[in-house]
């Protein structure tokens, strides 16, 4: 048996290449968009592609089932409930599928048996691998969104579609337990994704492990009544990309097939009049340091170092003409990502943006960054501002009380909310999650730290509920542009996220929305927990 994992880290997602080397014969699993190292592997190891499986319509990336049947004339298979606006396999529940000698009138090779598994998805499905058709323990089993190393399916992706994901739940809990968990604890398991991926809460680093693994040691599959299952999987769940609809869509319906090509080159005059005037995005993916200390005004900013792709489509409307700001070599790279999300409405990109920067200094503009030891200055800066009094002492048309113990982030807190408005705050704690918890402003401000200033958490809902800054508002970055709203742009807005990245994203999204006075928190809640 060939047996090959191609696991993609920009996106936490993995597919698989299955043949029988006696026959030749070759299936190919949950395949990205970019198809050349499958190709050349399949090649290599003298393999035909004979089949595409899809374990589900993929909301998290755009698929390659399109492209792998234009090149290899491969059948596209999906689960018996999938509806596609293109033709089909549809693999029914039990279905065996022969690579080897088995299915042409011998008796073994390699063999796959569908399991029907819904509940990420109706149409979701899963893979049991055997090198033989009659060996006792299978290979392994390829577990799509079903079941993760860590975590399980989420329920919730098909809320839009009437489904709810109580009802979704449901479903999933009987998939996991009268389906895979019947499998000999030896089997190996092989998921679709890992940790990162918005398709799960917990899932692991790592990308595979087994049966009798997961049975002890995730958290869903432990011995509980299917209510607290229910209960377990819908909470706190990451907040979804604006482009997930948008790429299950495409994966369901057809898509154009992948131009890898580089994108043109535009000089600044071209790049701003298609901002202008076609609605273009200037979408600067250079390293965020670069980024932070100078970057075109109005542009977004998403690093080719980090999860580049999910980011984007967190910010970027899906059709949105982007123009790409990258380092000298990088902009195929930028253009590729995107397209594996299906973004693929890229201009050009503006060659040597930091060449373009130096020679144009009034279009540049640098990122407002605070330090954790810095903030709470910066808070009774805010303050000062909007009363026109010291609040470091209390005195003036103000008041203010308070006091600020202990050590660390919670002395910060205690510092940071006492005096800002009349009544009385008490910060608490040694440093530490907690510490952050127990500072608290009561009195005529009842909005958080101080009236003016909008202290906003964009990490996702779960790290939130673990620990949050006082008075910080959450909105998930993913959610972040349909929320806009909800800020005031005559206001100023400070940001943080877990450790400085994704609220960087977050400025530079308020930014080019008008927003004037944007800082976000250099190194974020890690760094300020520490100090």
């Amino acid at each position: 048996m060939h047996f090959a994992q191609y696991y993609l880290d920009c996106l936490s997602q993995a597919s698989y290449l299955i043949g029988d080397e006696t026959t030749g014969r070759a299936v190919l699993v949950d395949p990205r968009r970019d198809i050349d190292d499958y190709l050349q592997d399949a090649a290599a190891a003298g393999l035909r592609i004979e089949l595409v499986i899809e374990t589900h319509v993929h909301a998290d990336f755009l698929s390659g089932h399109l492209e792998l049947a234009r090149a290899t004339g491969a059948t596209i298979a999906f689960g018996e409930a999938a509806r596609t606006g293109f033709p089909i396999r549809r693999l029914r529940d039990g279905e065996r599928i022969f690579l080897g000698e088995a299915g042409n009138g011998g008796s073994g090779g390699v063999t796959l048996t569908v399991l029907a598994t819904p509940g990420h998805t109706l149409e979701s499905l899963c893979l049991v691998v055997h090198e033989n058709p009659d060996d006792p323990v299978p290979f392994g089993v390829l577990t799509g969104d079903t079941l993760f190393v860590g975590d399980v399916g989420r329920p919730d992706l098909l809320s839009a579609a009437g489904h709810s994901p109580h009802d979704m739940a449901v479903r999933l809990h009987h998939s996991l337990h009268t389906k895979l968990l019947t499998l000999p604890d030896a089997t190996r398991v092989f998921p679709a994704h890992g940790a990162g991926s918005a398709c799960g809460r917990s899932l692991s680093t790592e990308t595979s492990s087994t049966i009798g693994e997961q049975r002890r040691l995730n958290y869903a599959l432990q011995p509980m009544p299917v209510a607290e299952f229910v209960r377990l999987v819908t909470a706190g769940q990451p907040a979804t990309p604006g482009y997930f609809a948008h790429d299950a869509a495409l994966n369901r319906d057809g898509h154009p097939l992948l131009d890898a090509d580089e994108p043109p080159a535009l000089t600044l005059e071209e790049a701003l009049a298609a901002r202008d005037q076609q609605g273009a995005v200037l979408l600067d993916c250079r390293p965020l340091a670069s980024y932070t200390r100078a970057h075109l005004k109005g542009s977004l900013h998403t690093s080719l170092d980090t999860r580049f792709a999910e980011y984007a489509g967190s910010v970027v409307a899906p059709g949105t003409p982007i123009v790409l700001l990258a380092d000298p070599g990088k902009e195929r790279e930028a253009r590729l990502r995107l397209a594996r999300i299906g973004y693929d409405h890229v201009l050009g990109h503006l060659p040597d943006p930091a060449a373009v920067l130096d020679r144009d200094p009034a279009l540049v503009r640098r990122s407002h960054r605070v330090r954790p030891e810095e903030l709470p200055e910066r808070w009774r800066q805010l303050a000062a501002d909007d009363s026109g009094t010291d609040v470091t002492t209390g005195s003036g048309t103000g008041s203010g009380t308070g006091t600020g113990t202990g050590t660390g982030a919670g002395a910060a807190a205690g510092t940071a909310a006492a005096g800002t408005a009349t009544g009385t705050a008490v910060g608490s704690g040694t440093g530490g999650d907690g510490a952050m918890a127990t500072a608290t402003a009561t009195g005529s401000d009842t909005g958080g730290w101080f009236p003016r200033a909008q202290l906003v958490d964009v990490r996702n809902p779960a790290e939130y509920a673990a620990g949050a800054l006082p008075g910080a508002r959450s909105i998930p970055l993913a959610t972040l542009p349909d929320r806009i709203t909800e800020l005031d742009p005559a206001r100023p807005v400070v940001l943080y996220c877990r450790s400085g990245n994704r609220s960087v994203i977050a400025a530079a999204l308020l930014e080019a929305r008008g927003f004037g006075d944007v800082c976000d928190l250099e190194g974020g809640y890690e760094a300020m927990v520490g100090i």
